[in-house]
């Protein structure tokens, strides 16, 4: 999952690419570092697809929503924001401008406004857009709303890149729960006892596959756009 390069040299790239994951529940069937498979992974199938620096993951991020689950572990949104901006600033040192943050986590809403006052330096991907579209290739039947969280799309994903990581149980662990409008007051606990929100058990390996390279080929027009 963390690139090495045994020669103690670096690809030179103008652009480099900074997965951001989470470390938090995921019900009883997915590891608690699911977010961070699933940015991994996006980026490492970016990175030989398309001339970019691949860096180490972040592991840890805004997880606070998930705090009533054992094992979850967060930092606040302003740390958060300072590990991305230092990268940023050390690899820009390093002759590297440009940054793209491959994000696997929906609570890390801080990205998008670090990304807004980067000036045109920093892209966060995939974008709503990229995941939609990635969805409708790889025929994910739950709506994006209602598959927010260890649900078809990401059960899909860890079947394809790290089945040895999906336990048994995501056949029958289904829970919908679209009425959430007060989250980020309560956090996930009273929207759900085993921590999905999603329908698991229409996931396949096959499905993940199809995200993926669906993503690969989206993270394209991020490149260029960064590029101009």
């Amino acid at each position: 999952m963390i690139p090495l390069h045994t020669s103690g040299e670096e690809p030179d790239v103008p652009v480099a690419v900074l997965p951001v994951g989470s470390h938090e529940q995921h019900g009883p069937f997915l590891p608690l570092a699911t977010d961070t498979v699933i940015a991994c992974t996006i980026a490492e199938r970016i990175a030989r697809s398309y001339p970019v620096r691949l860096l180490p993951p972040v592991t840890i991020s805004c997880s606070q929503e998930h705090a009533d689950w054992p094992g979850t572990v967060s930092i606040s949104a302003a740390t958060l924001s300072a590990v991305v901006r230092d990268v940023a600033g050390s690899l820009r040192r390093a002759g590297v401008p440009k940054l793209v943050l491959v994000n696997g986590h929906g609570g890390n809403y801080v990205l998008g406004n670090v990304v807004q006052e980067a000036g045109g330096t920093m892209a966060l991907f995939p974008a709503l857009e990229d995941w939609d579209t990635a969805r409708d290739a790889a025929g994910i039947e739950t709506p994006a709303f209602s598959d927010m969280h260890a649900g078809e799309l990401e059960t899909s994903i860890l079947l394809h890149a790290r089945p040895e990581l999906v336990h048994e149980g995501y056949a029958g662990a289904d829970h919908l729960a679209d009425d959430r409008r007060h989250l980020l007051t309560v956090g996930m606990g009273p929207y759900t006892e085993s921590g999905v929100v999603g329908r698991p058990s229409l996931a396949s390996a096959g499905k993940g596959e199809d995200v993926l390279a669906s993503l690969v080929r989206a993270f394209g027009g991020c490149l260029a756009v960064l590029q101009q």
